[in-house]
């Protein structure tokens, strides 16, 4: 749950200002539950209508605890159903209006266009580019780079797997620490050969004719895939000789 600080003593509109908060304050608000938050995402967030925070005459921005919360469940939307930003603002808006409004769980694209259907039953999600891009707090050239070095690629229909949106976060994070996207293709071959591994274990079960044992062969590709990145994780804490939290 997102925490706010409390207002200070006061009355009127006096009291109202001293409870209205700066966009870095905010940040730090939002960083408790939404750690790769960045003030651009916030900007960005703005320009799509999902937060209208106040101008100061000067133009600084001041946001209230319901922008914040607002904030909050934007970004959750976004991290937990991958639904792009114009659904989110219709829900958000149909709430605000005291409409009920059911909360699509799942959102991919069929024939171009967005779809929302229930999650029971349905493939993976996928997002649109623009939606990564807000999701990831990145720009279009960060992305066209991390693109060329095979880091994240779009799926044959031009989406993204839902996926595309930790790659994109855990590689600017380890930009930070200067890190280049040209660094990370030795993981990103790592990676495919593990993956490799796991594919050719479950290959016969995913040949089968026998439709329930296809359907074991994702179930074993899943407990393989999270062994494998078990593994992965134990060996460079080993080689590093540091341990994880």
């Amino acid at each position: 749950m997102l925490k706010t600080p409390s207002g200070g003593a006061g009355h009127g509109a006096a009291a109202t200002d001293s409870r209205l908060m700066s966009i870095g304050t905010v940040l730090n608000v939002l960083r408790e539950e939404f750690p790769d938050i960045t003030i651009s995402k916030i900007r960005f967030l703005e320009s799509e209508g999902l937060v209208e925070p106040r101008r100061t005459p000067s133009g600084y921005r001041k946001f209230s605890a319901q922008d914040v919360e607002r904030l909050g469940h934007v970004l959750r939307m976004q991290r937990d159903h991958y639904l792009p930003l114009k659904v989110i603002r219709e829900h958000l808006d149909a709430m605000e209006r005291g409409e009920a409004a059911a909360l699509p769980t799942l959102c991919r694209q069929r024939a171009g266009e967005t779809v929302l259907e229930s999650v029971e039953g349905s493939p993976a999600a996928r997002i649109g580019r623009a939606e990564l891009l807000a999701a990831a707090g990145v720009g279009e050239r960060e992305l066209e780079e991390w693109e060329s070095y095979g880091l994240i690629g779009p799926l044959p229909d031009g989406v993204y797997d839902a996926e595309a949106v930790t790659v994109a976060a855990l590689i600017a994070e380890l930009g930070r620490f200067g890190i280049e996207p040209r660094h990370l293709r030795v993981m990103k071959a790592a990676a495919d050969r593990e993956a490799g591994l796991v594919d050719q274990v479950v290959a016969p079960l995913r040949r089968h004719r026998n439709p329930q044992t296809r359907a074991h062969a994702e179930a074993r590709a899943k407990e393989l895939a999270g062994l494998t990145v078990k593994l992965h994780a134990a060996l460079v804490q080993t080689a590093l000789g540091v341990r994880l939290p």
